[in-house]
């Protein structure tokens, strides 16, 4: 099950400017060797809106780096997370929806250029779906993205705050052969929502899922020592047959010993799987 289980980028880096998440500028090309030497052969990268096309994910030149580094090390780019879409919603009055859109087209392209599967769609937070207008805005504008995702064979796949049925009807909207649920553990603790629950209620359209540990109404925190019920969230997806990634989005180590804390917490998930 070692395959299965990856780390969100940063998380084998310093932080930057004391965020628990965030491109690491500095350091985002040692964290392939690093990977690679702690046997961690898979990574999530992550995409903030400030400087989108200084991303080396986003031209030309950082691409052929990108898989350079990914052929020497083994370490794959299987997923996403498209902070950018949170700190900037094309779907909320302020933003410049146009601009935004372009940039969401240029971003499938990337991944289609990078073999990159899911794009995380964080709808949380400043992401968060409000109003029925926002919502209506957003399906529009992805059911206009088909084409373009089935061209380069990427999926989007849905981070959201809402309570279980709420999302089970969110995703019925959505072509299951493109559009998912990425299952955050730590975020539905935090929020109080039950993992038989939510299993039940989509389980079928969970394409990702993000491992991390949270207090009810409170922050993240070491895994195991928050309110994620870990024996019920494993039992329920091996029942959902739930066979994708688990990408590690943990706390972050206050003294630089981050690939101590990727190997320590890439056990606590293995003896549990």
């Amino acid at each position: 099950m070692k395959n299965k289980i990856g780390f969100m980028q940063g998380r084998l880096s310093p932080m930057v400017n004391g965020k628990i998440q965030a491109f690491p500028w500095e350091h985002w090309k040692n964290e392939f060797t690093s990977a690679k030497k702690i046997e961690i052969f898979m990574m999530e990268w992550t995409l903030d809106q400030e400087d989108l096309y200084k991303n080396p994910f986003m031209n030309k030149e950082g691409q052929a780096e990108i898989l350079e580094l990914s052929k020497e090390t083994g370490v794959k780019i299987p997923s996403l997370t498209g902070d950018c879409f949170m700190q900037a919603p094309f779907y909320k009055a302020g933003y410049n929806k146009e601009e935004l859109l372009k940039d969401f087209d240029n971003i499938i392209k990337a991944c289609g250029a990078l073999g990159v599967t899911f794009i995380i769609f964080p709808l949380v937070d400043n992401g968060a779906l409000k109003t029925a207008s926002e919502e209506e805005l957003l399906l529009t504008e992805l059911y206009k993205r088909v084409d373009l995702l089935k061209e380069n064979k990427v999926k989007i796949v849905f981070e959201s705050d809402f309570p279980p049925l709420r999302l089970k009807e969110f995703i019925a909207k959505l072509p299951a052969d493109l559009f998912g649920i990425n299952y955050d553990l730590g975020n539905s603790a935090s929020l109080g929502y039950e993992p038989v629950s939510e299993i039940k209620a989509y389980g079928e359209r969970i394409f990702n899922v993000h491992i991390k540990d949270r207090v009810f109404g409170g922050t993240t925190v070491p895994l195991g020592t928050g309110d994620v019920k870990f024996s019920a969230v494993f039992k329920g997806l091996r029942e959902a047959k739930y066979d994708g990634n688990y990408i590690l989005q943990t706390v972050r180590s206050q003294d630089e010993q981050h690939e101590d804390f990727v190997i320590k917490f890439t056990n606590f998930v293995l003896e549990r799987l």
